[in-house]
């Protein structure tokens, strides 16, 4: 099993200062198992939830060439090209299932929207705190994650329309905090607005967003 996805679910737990009490080593499945559950789609990064009446099972499946490549070569170490991809694929994963599990903990109901746009934000929040909050690498970051990307061409409509919405406003939110706290040296601040943005619901991350932006 991957250490990264280990030492991603800490550094998110300690980031935004929570406990899921679970660890993420535990329900990652392989290719075959997750095909087993047959998706409506399968893509290299994905959360399986399924709630029972109340009761919610969790798996999480990352392609297992990413993580390999995540072993040789380690991000701890090193993040470049040879590996960046498969970073922030692992992350997105760990991301989702995180925050999946805290608003469970919570007894509060989360939408794939709200699993997007925060993945989103821990994208760049990570890649950020990894360069020191240094602001150029903000700015080649936020430039990486929002401009420089494509989306998955078989997505249907629904699901590129929410990539698009979650994107959109991540984008705004990143600038933001690049121009409040990076910019400035304010990490502190960053930190504790980060941390209050975690727990608001989509409405009031929506809002907040449009608020700093």
């Amino acid at each position: 099993m991957s250490a990264t996805l280990t030492r991603l679910q800490g550094g998110l737990e300690a980031l935004y200062r929570i406990a899921t009490g679970v660890a993420v080593s535990d329900f990652v499945v392989d290719e075959a198992t997750r095909d087993a559950i047959a998706p409506a789609r399968a893509a290299r990064e994905q959360l399986l939830v399924a709630d029972d009446g109340g009761e919610v099972s969790i798996a999480l499946f990352v392609c297992g060439h990413a993580l390999a490549n995540l072993e040789r070569r380690d991000p701890a170490r090193r993040l470049d090209a040879s590996n960046t991809a498969d970073f922030l694929l692992a992350l997105e994963g760990v991301s989702h299932f995180v925050y999946t599990v805290w608003c469970a903990r919570a007894e509060r109901a989360v939408s794939a929207l709200e699993l997007e746009l925060q993945a989103e934000v821990d994208k760049y929040v990570t890649c950020v705190l990894l360069a020191d909050a240094d602001r150029e690498a903000s700015v080649v970051w936020r430039r990486r994650l929002f401009e420089q990307f494509a989306y998955e061409p078989d997505l249907d409509a629904e699901e590129r329309d929410r990539y698009k919405v979650a994107n959109d406003n991540a984008q705004r939110y990143a600038a933001a905090l690049e121009r409040r706290y990076v910019a400035t040296a304010r990490v502190p601040e960053m930190l504790a607005e980060l941390r209050r943005f975690y727990r608001l619901p989509l409405a009031g991350k929506l809002e907040r967003i449009a608020q700093r932006g």
